[in-house]
């Protein structure tokens, strides 16, 4: 694979459900799934233009590391029943800040104060970014924005 190529998703073995067909409905999924678990303080970023390995950055909080812990469990759950296998999950065993990367849509789950401190929001400036209030009531409204 080429350095600029970004990867391909591994198809899902036992989720039944064919793979969404682009980054924007995966993202608009994802959102979804974060928030009927309660994410907190969720941002959307479009990186495509500014970056080689994702479209999409979805940042979101946490209250505790219990929380942290539960949202990547809730995510990785019923993403997978989408046709969503992640390429990689880190940092799940201490739930500070965890990264789950499904190729185009890279999210990251933080426990607030790790999140304030790190401050990717900042690092990525460039980036087009749309705030999602909590008590969003679904995808659709989103769609647009994005």
């Amino acid at each position: 694979m080429l350095s600029s190529e970004k990867p391909t998703l591994p198809a899902a073995k036992d989720a039944g459900a064919p793979p969404l067909p682009d980054s924007r409905e995966r993202v608009l999924r994802c959102i979804n799934t974060a928030l009927s678990r309660k994410a907190q303080q969720l941002v959307v970023m479009n990186v495509r233009e500014i970056s080689s390995f994702a479209d999409y950055f979805l940042i979101c909080s946490g209250s505790s590391d219990r929380q942290v812990k539960a949202l990547c469990s809730h995510l990785q759950e019923n993403l997978k029943k989408l046709g969503m296998q992640p390429l990689g999950v880190e940092g799940e065993k201490h739930g500070r800040w965890i990264l789950m990367d499904y190729g185009d849509v890279v999210i990251h789950i933080f426990l607030e104060p790790l999140r304030k401190f790190y401050d990717l929001e900042r690092l990525w400036v460039d980036a087009p970014r749309m705030a999602v209030p909590d008590e969003t009531e679904g995808i659709e409204e989103l769609a647009e924005g994005l």
